[in-house]
């Protein structure tokens, strides 16, 4: 019997971390808006989880995240931080949520693609831009 030839592009994720990131994005999301977590900085603070990405082996999983209402780069930053301390416990609990093989180490890193965003829609408004995108 031939083997099956490899269809995956190199350097974008297989459908089987996608699916996987999907998973862990969501029960995360719900483990953290649920959960008490005991880091003052974290109280009272809503999380906006906007993608996971896994490693090819799904051991490893990038969590970005964005604080909700606090746009600013230091609230990111402190909010990553805050969760990166928080990573062994939001593991633990995600490991009981999730029927995977493994649970993954979880990184979380500050999501700055909302202020990309911003940027291009500011850009987008801009009579000037407009003008010529209109004809």
């Amino acid at each position: 019997m031939a083997k099956a030839k490899k269809t995956s592009t190199p350097g974008l994720p297989s459908q089987r971390q996608l699916r996987a990131g999907e998973i862990i994005r969501h029960a995360l999301a719900e483990i953290i808006s649920r959960e008490d977590l005991r880091d003052p900085e974290l109280s009272g603070v809503l999380v906006t989880v906007g993608e996971v990405r896994c490693s090819p082996d799904l051991k490893r999983a990038k969590v970005y995240i964005a604080p909700l209402g606090d746009d600013s780069e230091a609230g990111r930053t402190r909010l990553a931080g805050a969760l990166n301390r928080a990573a062994t416990f939001l593991r633990g609990r995600l490991g009981r949520e999730i029927e995977l093989k493994f649970t993954p180490e979880l990184h979380f890193i500050a999501d700055k693609s909302y202020d990309e965003a911003t940027a291009i829609d500011r850009l987008l408004s801009d009579p000037r831009v407009r003008r010529d995108i209109e004809g």
